[in-house]
């Protein structure tokens, strides 16, 4: 960041508090608290009035503020990634309130700004509610990958697969972005794969947007993407009960398989599952041996059964060959 930028930025910082420290704004910006001295006298010097109060930190004089604040296109989009999450975590007054303040923010964007908000806005989707402070989010692909939706640029990054533990590099016409099972997921055309491919962000590494652009409106693919994962599955309700003693170690898995909510009982903690595939849920909940039980329904009680007896005959045979 150049020090005109820098000037401005600190500027606005002084502006979203009654009293900033010279500490926060070094912090901010990763500069010592020389400079920092040195970029508030630049600012007195350009006629902003700023007071300081010893021991406490800076302040804006009353009355005095910067004309409309002009935002990038990223802090816009990240605006409107916001209020996507919104929908699903607040109440109606908040939500209300925040699509207010973005009608503002909408209101002093340049024309490209505008457009590049409303064609992104119909290529996000959340399905499920995000965890906060999630630490295993720690990818920076977001921005990139919302222009790359926008602009019709083609992606380039290595993939790790959970389910082959192989790491590809791809090539794929971003659809959308979507959050469900508590991660961000791009949904793309794959050129490897040629087809649709839902990749989870957080798996992603060494992304790079190609100086490539592809021509298809992928908005319909994307939308048509979501509508299956919402109803091509169905979904089949699942109750387990678990000893109290394993539902800290459960964790963030829960939520990869479909967990609604969990009542504390006497004997144990009952969890609530809406799951597409019993055979799949089944093998996770073999996980947890005798520290669950199957409520309902029976069928993934027989299902679970028949995995046991299946290890059971491939554990003997292996015994009688061994001895």
């Amino acid at each position: 960041m150049n020090r005109i930028d820098r000037l401005t930025a600190i500027l606005i910082q002084l502006q979203s508090k009654r009293l900033i420290t010279a500490q926060e704004v070094a912090e901010r910006f990763d500069i010592s608290i020389r400079t920092v001295y040195r970029d508030i006298r630049a600012l007195e010097e350009a006629g902003v009035p700023i007071g300081a109060e010893a021991g406490k930190g800076y302040f804006i004089m009353e009355g005095y503020h910067l004309p409309p604040v002009m935002f990038t296109r990223e802090e816009a989009s990240a605006m409107l990634l916001g209020s996507k999450i919104l929908e699903k975590q607040s109440d109606q007054t908040i939500k209300e309130n925040f699509d207010n303040a973005l009608l503002k923010i909408k209101a002093v964007l340049k024309f490209q700004e505008k457009d590049h908000l409303e064609n992104l806005e119909e290529h996000i989707a959340v399905l499920s509610i995000p965890k906060m402070g999630n630490t295993d989010f720690s990818n920076n692909f977001l921005s990139e990958i919302q222009n790359a939706i926008v602009n019709r640029e083609t992606l380039k990054f290595d993939y790790f697969s959970n389910y082959s533990g192989q790491l590809t590099t791809r090539e794929a016409e971003p659809s959308g972005l979507c959050h469900y099972g508590d991660h961000w997921h791009l949904i793309a055309y794959c050129r490897m794969r040629n087809d649709f491919r839902d990749f989870r962000i957080d798996r992603i590494s060494k992304l790079q947007r190609k100086n490539e652009h592809f021509t298809k409106d992928r908005k319909a693919d994307f939308q048509n993407f979501v509508k299956k994962m919402i109803l091509g599955s169905p979904l089949e309700e699942a109750k387990l009960l678990f000893d109290k003693a394993v539902v800290r170690y459960i964790g963030q898995q829960k939520y990869y398989h479909g967990f609604v909510e969990e009542r504390e009982q006497e004997d144990g903690v009952e969890m609530t599952f809406m799951t597409p595939d019993l055979k799949y849920f089944a093998r996770w909940v073999l996980m947890f041996g005798s520290a669950v039980s199957v409520v309902s329904p029976e069928a993934l009680n027989e299902r679970i059964v028949s995995f046991v007896e299946e290890l059971q005959q491939h554990y003997l045979k292996f015994s009688q060959k061994k001895f």
